[in-house]
């Protein structure tokens, strides 16, 4: 049965913190052991994911090294004119870095390095992960060529002679942002329906082998952000796994919250800002309280 009650209060609750915060929202908060018990606002509509495209690239690698097809030590030394922009990592490095795929998948996962991301990309290929994804249910996802492409065609989609001056026409106000920017089409995309099934594929060893199920699920962990999904669950004995996304006026966290008691929610919650500026905290803020909103009506519904 689906018990899924897209009408009730927690819908027309969680739409007016979205309202509130000025933000456009998708949402999917499932139960890990009944996904068919959940609270949804369009979840499935396509999005552009953003640094959440990540998710998949780490499970598509996952699958390559249980087949033996990828050794995860296999050390690359990615040189300056190889860094991809970014605010982390080795993005901000100015040496060579000497380093094995795994421990790239590491940085790209918690603190969002896009290089490192680049780099398992190429070794893992766009097609591999969206063959991963086409196999694991998921038809509404593709990464494209991730934040390479994502960039490539911002310049482009701008008109903006480079890609620092194509983030500032997108980052202003008073500009108008051409339509291309946020569609869907031709940049990493998905829906929270698809990355819920993949979170939730994740945390019952589907995705790949138990050993790295494992693994996926401690780099989650580790992500050290928590002004996003964390913030709506500030409590001792709350374990909050997740990877942000930022791309624009698009604020996303794609995880899972494990309360005290054990029991466990897939939570993706994608915003969009009617602002585009750099801070805005409760665009951010507003991922969290939705998210706990929606647990929170789950929770309610197995009282009664």
């Amino acid at each position: 049965m689906n018990e899924n009650r897209n009408g009730g209060s927690a819908e027309r609750v969680i739409r007016g913190m979205f309202d509130d915060a000025g933000v456009r929202g998708w949402l999917h908060v499932a139960e890990l052991d009944r996904p068919s018990v959940r609270v949804t606002i369009d979840p499935d509509e396509r999005v552009p994911m953003a640094s959440v495209y990540k998710v998949p690239v780490m499970v598509a690698f996952c699958r390559l090294v249980d087949a033996g097809l990828i050794d995860p030590s296999r050390r690359l030394t990615l040189t300056p004119d190889e860094r991809v922009p970014g605010p982390t990592g080795i993005s901000v490095l100015r040496d060579p870095v000497t380093m094995s795929l795994r421990d790239m998948v590491v940085l790209m996962m918690t603190i969002s390095d896009n290089t490192s991301a680049d780099a398992v990309l190429r070794v893992v290929g766009p097609d591999v992960v969206d063959a991963m994804c086409r196999d694991l249910g998921m038809p509404d996802t593709h990464v494209h060529g991730g934040v390479v492409t994502t960039f490539s065609r911002l310049v482009a989609e701008t008109g903006a002679a480079s890609l620092d001056a194509a983030l500032a026409h997108v980052a202003d106000n008073d500009s108008v942002v051409p339509s291309g920017v946020y569609d869907p089409a031709f940049k990493a995309s998905t829906t929270p329906a698809d990355m819920a099934l993949l979170l939730r594929a994740i945390w019952t060893g589907q995705a790949a082998s138990d050993e790295h199920c494992a693994f996926m699920r401690d780099v989650m962990r580790r992500q050290p952000w928590t002004h996003r999904l964390a913030s709506g669950f500030p409590y001792d004995g709350v374990t909050v796994y997740g990877k942000t996304g930022s791309f624009g006026s698009m604020r996303h966290e794609a995880g899972v919250i494990e309360l005290a008691d054990g029991s466990t929610y897939t939570a993706v919650v994608f915003t969009q800002a009617a602002r585009s500026d750099a801070k805005l905290p409760r665009a951010d803020a507003v991922i969290g309280a939705a998210a706990r909103t929606a647990v929170e009506e789950l929770r309610s519904r197995q009282d009664t």
